[in-house]
Order: C-alpha cells, then sequence, then structure tokens
C-alpha cells in the first residue's frame, strides 16, 4: 500500500480499500471488523468543519477577513505580502489549506495585475488606468472553475497535475527587450506573494488539529491505538503549534523577501514616507475591492457567530488545566469529542434560513454545495490508514517492527526524532501528506515504545513535518493552484521551498524540546502507552 500511494499506481482512495479486500482473505481480521474501522470520529469532524468553510465560501466571509487583513499591515510591499500571507494562514487555521489559497488567490491576483500594469503603463508614458480593473475577465471564471475541481476531487489528495491552460494568465505586456528593471523587481515581488500565499497556507494549517489531514489523522491514530490517552485537544495542541506557526510564518516572509526583493529590510523601522505607483495602485484596488463587499450580511454575521462558538466549545471543551463544559456531563463527559461540537454545529447550516420572512426558504447552505467541497477521497484514504493501523497491530506486525528498531534506543532522542522529521519532510515533497502520516505513523509508534520514549515525543513532530511539502508544484494542491496562475516556475519554487523547509524542521525541533515537553509531558512514559518487557529498554 506504500509504494502504490507513493507511485499513484492506482487511484489513492482505491488502494485504501484493499484492507477490506486482503484481510479477510488471509485470516487477519474478519471483513465486518475491517469496515468498522474505516468511519472513525475523524470523519464527524471533518464533516462539520466541511459546513463550516461552505458557508464562509459561499456568502464571502473569506474576503472580508482576507481583505481587512492586508489593509491593516498597508501597502508596502514588504507589508503587502506579510498581509496575504496572515491572511491566509488564519484562514487555512479553520478550512482546508487548498480551500483557503483558492479564497485569497482572486484577491491577490487582482492586486498583482494592477501593479504590474501601473508599472507598464509608466515605463511605457501611458496613463494610470483609473478604475483599476482586469483584462482578462474571462480568466478569473476559468481560474474559479479549475480551483472547484481540484477542491472537490483533490483536496490534500497530490495526484499528478498539469499547469491548467486555462487558468494561465500572460502577465507580458512588452516584448523582453523592452522589459525596465522596475518591471523586473514587481514581477519578483508577485513571484514572493505567490509564493508566500501557497506556503502560509501550510504553516498556518499546522496551528489546529482540523487544519490540515495530517494532524487529524494522527489525532485519530492515537485514540485508536492508545484509547487511554486523552493528554491531546484542541487547546494544548494550538498551545504548541501556534507559537510555531507564528515563528515561521515571520521566518519565511523573511527568507521570501530576501531571495526575491531585496536584503533592505530598513523598512521595518521607517514609517510613513511617499508612497509610490505600484503602492498607490495596489492600495486603490484593495479599497475598491473592500467597499464593494458593503456592509457584512446577515448571512456572513450568522456564520461568524457560529464559527467563533465553535472554536469556543472546542477550546473550553476539556482545557485541562481547569475543568471544560464536558464535566458538566459527569457521566458522560468522555463520550463528546470535538466531532460531537463540529457536527452539531455544522447542522444548523442546514437549518437556518438564509433570507429573511419576506422571501422563499433557503438554508444557509444546500446538500449539493456541501458535497461539492467534501473531501470524500481523504475520507477513504484515512479510511485505509486505519484499517492498515489496525491490521498491524492484530497481526503482530507492529511487535515485530518495534524488535527491529530497538538498537535505535542507543542513539540520543532528539537524533530519532530528527532523523524521522528528515525523512517524512523528503517523502511529502512526492507523495500525499495524508498518505505519507497514513504510512509513518504504525512505523513511528512502534518505534517509541521499543526505545521506551513517549510515542507523543516521536509522532507530532513527524506529523507537523508532514505538512511541509514547498517544493514542487505536484507537492499539494495549494502549490499547484497557485503556480496555474502563471507567475511562477518550476525552479522558483524549488529554490524557496528548500530554505522553507529547512525553516520548519527548525522550528519544529526548537519546539518540542522546549515548550512541547511540559505541555504534553513528554519527558517521561505514560501509563497508556504498552510495555514491552521482552525488549531490551533504553531511557532517554
Amino acid at each position: 500500500m506504500a509504494v502504490l500511494w507513493v507511485t499513484e499506481a492506482l487511484p489513492l482512495a482505491i488502494t485504501a480499500m484493499l484492507p477490506a479486500i486482503l484481510f479477510p482473505l488471509f485470516g487477519i481480521m474478519k471483513s465486518t471488523q475491517v469496515a468498522t474501522v474505516y468511519f472513525k470520529d475523524f470523519h464527524f469532524l471533518l464533516i462539520g468543519v466541511i459546513c463550516l468553510a461552505t458557508s464562509i465560501e459561499k456568502w464571502g466571509l473569506h474576503r472580508r477577513i482576507a481583505l481587512r487583513l492586508v489593509t491593516l499591515v498597508g501597502v508596502n510591499p514588504a507589508w503587502l505580502m506579510l498581509g496575504f500571507m496572515t491572511g491566509c494562514a488564519f484562514l487555512s487555521m479553520w478550512v482546508h489549506n487548498t480551500s483557503a489559497v483558492a479564497m485569497v488567490m482572486p484577491i491577490v491576483e487582482a492586486v498583482l495585475q494592477q501593479i504590474l500594469r501601473s508599472s507598464a503603463e509608466k515605463d511605457s508614458g501611458g496613463e494610470d488606468n483609473p478604475t483599476f480593473q482586469l483584462d482578462e475577465p474571462d480568466s478569473d471564471v476559468h481560474i474559479k472553475y479549475e480551483i472547484k475541481e481540484t477542491i472537490c476531487e483533490k483536496q490534500n489528495i497530490d495526484a499528478e497535475q498539469e499547469k491548467p491552460k486555462a487558468c494561465h494568465i500572460d502577465i507580458s505586456e512588452a516584448p523582453s527587450d523592452q522589459v525596465t528593471t522596475g518591471q523586473n523587481t514587481d514581477r519578483m515581488l508577485c513571484k514572493a506573494i505567490c509564493l508566500g500565499i501557497t506556503y502560509s497556507s501550510n504553516i498556518g494549517g499546522i496551528s489546529t488539529l482540523l487544519g490540515t489531514s495530517p494532524n487529524l489523522i494522527f489525532s485519530e491514530y492515537l485514540h485508536q491505538m492508545y484509547p487511554e490517552c486523552n493528554c491531546v485537544n484542541f487547546g494544548n495542541w494550538l498551545l504548541l503549534c501556534l507559537p510555531i506557526s507564528v515563528i515561521m510564518l515571520l521566518l519565511t516572509w523573511a527568507w521570501l523577501y530576501l531571495l526575491f526583493i531585496g536584503s533592505d529590510f530598513s523598512f521595518l523601522w521607517k514609517c510613513g514616507g511617499q508612497q509610490s505607483e505600484k503602492e498607490k495602485a495596489a492600495k486603490k484596488v484593495l479599497e475598491e475591492e473592500y467597499k464593494a463587499l458593503g456592509p457584512m450580511s446577515p448571512q456572513e454575521i450568522f456564520t461568524s457567530v457560529v464559527f467563533i462558538f465553535m472554536v469556543l466549545l472546542w477550546l473550553t471543551r476539556a482545557p485541562g488545566f481547569v475543568p471544560g463544559w464536558a464535566s458538566l456531563f459527569s457521566e458522560y463527559s468522555s463520550y463528546m469529542t470535538d466531532a460531537t461540537v463540529a457536527l452539531l454545529l455544522g447542522m444548523f447550516f442546514f437549518i437556518a434560513p438564509a433570507h429573511g420572512p419576506s422571501k422563499k426558504y433557503e438554508t444557509m447552505i444546500s446538500w449539493g454545495e456541501f458535497q461539492a467541497s467534501m473531501p470524500w477521497t481523504v475520507a477513504l484514504l484515512v479510511g485505509g490508514g486505519f484499517a492498515l493501523a489496525e491490521g498491524t497491530k492484530e497481526s503482530g506486525l507492529s511487535t515485530w517492527v518495534a524488535e527491529l528498531l530497538t538498537p535505535l534506543g542507543d542513539l540520543p532522542v532528539l537524533a530519532t526524532i530528527t532523523v524521522a522529521c528528515l525523512i517524512v519532510t523528503t517523502l511529502t515533497e512526492v507523495a500525499s501528506n495524508a498518505a505519507t502520516i497514513t504510512i509513518f505513523l504504525p512505523i513511528l509508534s512502534p518505534l517509541a515504545e521499543a526505545i521506551h520514549v513517549n510515542p507523543l515525543y516521536v509522532m507530532i513532530p513527524a506529523t507537523l513535518c508532514t505538512s511541509f511539502s514547498f517544493l514542487l508544484p505536484v507537492s499539494n494542491p495549494a502549490n499547484a493552484v497557485v503556480f496555474a496562475y502563471g507567475h511562477l516556475n518550476v525552479m522558483d519554487m524549488v529554490k524557496a521551498g528548500l530554505g522553507v523547509n529547512v525553516i520548519g524542521v527548525l522550528c519544529v525541533m526548537l519546539a518540542i524540546p522546549t515548550w512541547g515537553v511540559p505541555l504534553f509531558s513528554l519527558n517521561t512514559y505514560p501509563d497508556w502507552a504498552p510495555v514491552l518487557p521482552a525488549l531490551n529498554i533504553t531511557t532517554p
């Protein structure tokens, strides 16, 4: 299954069905047992989150959030890039990474095209375009169609990607021999902002358990293999990973600025000053875009309230340091999970009327709209991973792997973790993020048990590094969506991605031994993990 997932010789979801066929044939598990493993609490959480994401996208709340964040930081090229990255990272904390990119990129493209046009008109002696409109109205339609297809069919599934011809936007407005230094600078800015968007979607996604598929798969795998482990929840994961995301976002922003724009960071301590033509053009576009949104609609307000309420319920269900609202149901407190909250509030979108009584009754979202956004392939892929993990446990393969990995106990724990992170980061560039973590979790948890280390010490950093697929357009769908806009080539992504990969691994290795250790008691071997007396136990 690992080979088929990496090579994609079969569709990923079809490969995920193999345990349902082979485990009964080889006497490992009954067919009914395998079937029950395919659908887990993870799927209910995913359904609730997608309901929220569908409403956010349908009623345009994402545009309001992104535009507000960008206008707050200003239109200086560096601050403009940071504003877009912050907006995309914030959205990807709550919706799928590819969806976040698809929501933000049309706004980014409008700004970039106006910057390029303003520079070209200045160099050719033309007049400024007072309406700040794009010349390619049809291109946006094609872009949205291609993006929607990517979201519907390939959410977090890294299938073969071709550069969609319909998405390509030709930004060349003059022969190459007439391109000025100013235009080259502007195109470097376009490259930096586009890369910042796709990278920030992955960086923001790791902040929450629901932000990326690897995080959700890790959470469900932990509950499946270690049912008594209740130490990972929405709140403490946010405490661990939000600082990692913030540090990564700032370092990635500085790296992209240095690589594509220049080494002059004097803007950090300079305030005010005369705005350039391209800054005025960008500011005008952003103001017009935000003005066009008008006041917040009742649908946006309802979606915002549900979104805030959902986050608050997640944070306060079982925070750990104080009793949460789940303790009010003393006899059944363990019965409710984050999926219960997500599913309950997600159902309101199918009940609440989108308009007042004067209009025909219409719900906030329809089933067809939900289906278009639901990553069914991810749901099947994850189910196959759960079945594979259960098979390794039932057959004794996990114990056998633990015996083979026992000699690694002689290495320092941090060295073992670093090697695991580097391997995962490398593989995720050519394989699906979800497939990569599904392959490695059944290997890493026996490894931790074999060397008598808290399994979270190994699995959490590996899970985070699985999201660091920055090198290629085919590394994840978000990269492909941004690449399709035509501002980048493969080498741009490779050069920038290598640096961001290094930044990501270093940030994870900084966080885990520092604030991660007290947060999850990583220095102690937990009671919920099995002790393997037959093995030579080496304490860290």
